[in-house]
């Protein structure tokens, strides 16, 4: 929780400090990250819990209302950073092709949503109480915008709609 370069940037701990936050990550350790790394091998974390500080510190183009990666931690008004609740990691893994890893993940764990931006790119997976198993992939428009394009998550049907 306290690795980064934002995180070394702003000296912060981003130690998450309600307990669901902590029961949540490891739920997607043990029923999402723990199954890629059995399958694949290694993987390279780029973004993963963000408290309060950290929230307040990333680029705007983050949706942390809805992103996940907040868990059950609470604004300064007390009121949940991140109304889904669960938990959220972006990752890659080397030397793979990243639809591959997010098909995989699709069939294979019990995620609540999965975000994927290209074969190159880290995938955005979640788990949480919904459970919605929603899969969007990103699609850059011509002005360089994302956008979002939802597909089933069947692995074969998400790998024609993605590329």
């Amino acid at each position: 929780c306290s690795a980064g370069e934002t995180v070394n940037r702003l000296g912060t701990t981003n130690a998450p400090q309600e307990p669901a936050t902590y029961a949540a990550l490891a739920a997607l350790v043990r029923d999402i990250l723990d199954p890629v790394m059995d399958y694949f091998g290694g993987i390279q974390i780029t973004y993963g819990f963000a408290g309060p500080d950290l929230t307040r510190a990333v680029p705007r183009n983050n949706a942390p209302e809805i992103d996940q990666h907040a868990g059950y931690e609470l604004n300064t008004r007390g009121n949940r950073i991140c109304r889904r609740g669960g938990a959220a990691v972006d990752f890659l893994v080397p030397d793979e092709d990243m639809a591959e890893v997010a098909a995989w993940v699709a069939e294979n764990t019990p995620f609540d949503r999965l975000y994927y931006y290209g074969d190159d790119r880290p995938v955005h997976v979640s788990s949480g109480p919904e459970g919605k198993k929603e899969i969007v992939a990103m699609k850059v428009t011509k002005n360089g915008r994302w956008t979002p394009l939802r597909v089933k998550h069947q692995s074969d049907l998400f790998r024609k709609s993605i590329k």
